[in-house]
């Protein structure tokens, strides 16, 4: 380990962030000027990785859990050569820029996870250790391990009080994640004051119960933290938490270990105090030339350790062809399943057939790994055959989260964005919001998460209005660039599985129900329009005087209706409301110009607005009751 050199690297990554954050008049140099010694030394001597080769399969993941401290990361991303350039840091927090104020993933390349919401990127950093030992254990073989990386993730105060970290710090030491280290800055100060005023609890003996190593360390010992990171990967049965004591604004001669340096510039004349405090020459956007030769030299070796991995994994897929064709289909995005069969007047919940059509996928997508929070025998999706993730079993295709949405949405999350791996989470609707922090976080990144939400309605019933989702539809479909599928029947389960894996540029929602619904007629080539939003189930044999927009449970409900009435009623199935909004031709097709249009939808009214003719909104205005399910209805 080149000590000068890495000291040299960690000045050049205080000198930008400083001068960038500065530039911006914007930003947090708080916890990059901290720790930027443990940057230099990860990124520098530890991480395994390639920057002419960002999307290398077997490189060492890194999260930023504290993404507020993004300048850390896109200054190292800049000085080991991810083609982050100088104008690039020089237009930090920018619009448009390539360094937004907090990580961002698809926008910047080696940023793995878009992170800022504390704790989230911890959570998606327990997704990641855990797509890395499904995916050893499915094609590691005695003489060929060619999948064997680290994740990494750097986590504050911030992060460790949330609620999301905690969920998935205790799953991590329950599945025993020997791959996965965290680093705590421990630096004893928030964004408003001493850390003291609210967070006086042992962190280390926290993690401890939970199953995790626990070691300590000072930030500014290089040696001391090198031995540290190799303790951490000896210990290949427990996640680790290496604790290191740090300053906050380290340097800054006014400002360091104070709050004051946590979320706003230094100031200009504070930036000239704190280079002359560290030894670094008063010139903008400084970078050490020994940093750089030292950086040039790491890039051969990294691009050597690469080009070694590469002859492992042709060796290996020499020797075991068979798991090479399924590597490529573990990472391949053709969908082709043989979906369930039903008749019409068959009568089937619809998380009955999205547990029939879950199976089927997986029968025909052996990279599908997912679970429920503790509702297996309710949310229908265990995959059969497939047997338990466990600590002593990675194999298994069953992902038992527990009772921690939030951890599991954000634990999906990573999974998906590991890549190789389909993933899928499954819960009660109502507890839908307990999950939007990572349901909004898979839509920003446009990534393909699955989120499964039974007991979508107030047929619930006896459980009462805290289990009865109202407004819980209007909610995510309020979250841009959500797929929220709500289908009709068993047929149309199998259609929303079908687009939902199909669906690559962004996560997707599909509410089930608990109750029985019958399989009704459809048109011939339906699921074309099914999959633009909706289509007509029902036509009248004259022209159109209403048209009844319906989704999920109300569609049978609509068509009923349809049958009784003396008027000339057309039903449409509507698949998902926005994206029949987005298709405005499609949606004329539908809706003749001059009709009445009425909506059926046991939720709230919101989002049905300038669709529907006013005050033609059959749905609910409040909470429901504690009773049957066709009572409440009723009721």
């Amino acid at each position: 380990m080149d000590v000068s050199a890495l000291k040299a690297l960690a000045q050049s990554v205080r000198a930008l962030s400083m001068d960038a954050i500065q530039a911006a008049n914007s930003g947090h140099p708080g916890l990059p000027l901290g720790c930027a010694d443990f940057g230099a030394l990860l990124w520098g001597d530890v991480l395994k990785h390639d920057p002419s080769d960002p999307s290398w399969p077997n490189r060492d993941r890194f999260i930023l859990s504290a993404g507020h401290g993004s300048m850390l990361l896109y200054s190292l991303l800049h000085l080991t050569g991810y083609g982050l350039t100088l104008e690039d840091l020089k237009k930090f927090r920018q619009i448009g820029s390539k360094t937004p104020g907090h990580p961002e993933f698809g926008l910047t390349i080696g940023v793995e996870t878009t992170t800022g919401p504390l704790g989230a990127g911890f959570g998606n950093a327990v997704g990641f250790a855990i797509a890395e030992a499904k995916l050893a254990a499915e094609f590691n073989t005695p003489e060929h391990a060619i999948v064997d990386h680290y994740t990494y993730v750097l986590a504050g105060d911030g992060c460790l009080m949330e609620g999301v970290a905690s969920e998935a710090a205790s799953l991590a030491g329950h599945l025993g994640l020997g791959k996965l280290i965290a680093f705590y800055d421990s630096n004893d100060i928030t964004l408003a004051a001493r850390a003291d005023k609210t967070f006086t609890e042992d962190v280390a003996g926290r993690f401890k119960a939970y199953g995790w190593q626990v070691l300590q360390g000072d930030a500014y010992d290089l040696p001391g933290m090198k031995k540290l990171i190799e303790q951490a990967q000896a210990e290949t049965h427990k996640p680790s938490l290496v604790i290191l004591k740090s300053i906050i604004g380290y340097g800054s001669p006014h400002k360091q270990g104070s709050f004051e340096a946590h979320g706003s510039p230094l100031g200009a004349e504070e930036v000239q105090l704190t280079r002359k405090a560290l030894g670094i020459p008063d010139q903008d956007f400084y970078v050490a030339p020994e940093a750089v030769s030292y950086v040039k030299k790491r890039q051969t070796e990294w691009k050597v350790a690469r080009a070694d991995w590469q002859k492992e994994f042709d060796a290996w897929a020499q020797a075991s062809p068979a798991l090479k064709a399924k590597w490529d289909q573990f990472f391949s995005t053709k969908v082709q399943v043989e979906w369930p069969a039903y008749k019409v007047g068959d009568s089937v919940s619809t998380r009955v057939a999205g547990g029939k059509a879950l199976n089927a996928a997986a029968k025909s997508l052996p990279n599908i790994l997912g679970g429920d929070a503790d509702l297996a025998t309710s949310t229908m999706t265990v995959l059969q055959g497939g047997g338990d993730f466990l600590k002593d079993h990675p194999e298994g295709r069953n992902l038992s989260f527990g009772v921690r949405e939030h951890g599991m949405g954000a634990i999906v999350n990573g999974i998906v964005l590991h890549g190789g791996l389909r993933s899928f989470s499954a819960t009660f609707l109502v507890f839908s919001d307990y999950m939007r922090p990572p349901i909004r976080l898979a839509a920003l990144m446009k990534i393909p998460s699955v989120f499964v939400f039974t007991h979508d309605s107030v047929f619930v019933g006896e459980d009462g209005p805290t289990h009865q989702p109202v407004e819980h539809y209007a909610a995510l479909r309020a979250i841009p660039n959500l797929l929220v599928l709500r289908p009709g029947d068993a047929e149309e389960t199998n259609a929303a599985w079908n687009l939902a894996l199909n669906h690559r540029s962004g996560p997707s929602a599909l509410l089930l129900s608990r109750q029985n619904l019958k399989v009704y007629t459809k048109p011939a080539g339906w699921e074309k329009d099914f999959d633009l939003g909706g289509y007509i189930v029902h036509e009248p044999s004259s022209a159109p005087e209403t048209v009844v927009l319906a989704t999920g449970s109300e569609v049978n409900l609509a068509l009923e209706a349809a049958a009784l009435s003396k008027k000339s009623v057309r039903v449409v199935s509507v698949s998902s409301l926005e994206s029949l909004k987005a298709h405005p031709e499609h949606l004329a097709r539908l809706i003749p110009s001059g009709v009445r249009v009425v909506a059926s939808e046991s939720g709230i009214v919101q989002g049905w607005e300038g669709l529907i003719t006013k005050g033609s909104f059959l749905g609910l205005s409040s909470f429901g009751e504690s009773g049957p399910g066709p009572a409440v209805a009723q009721h």
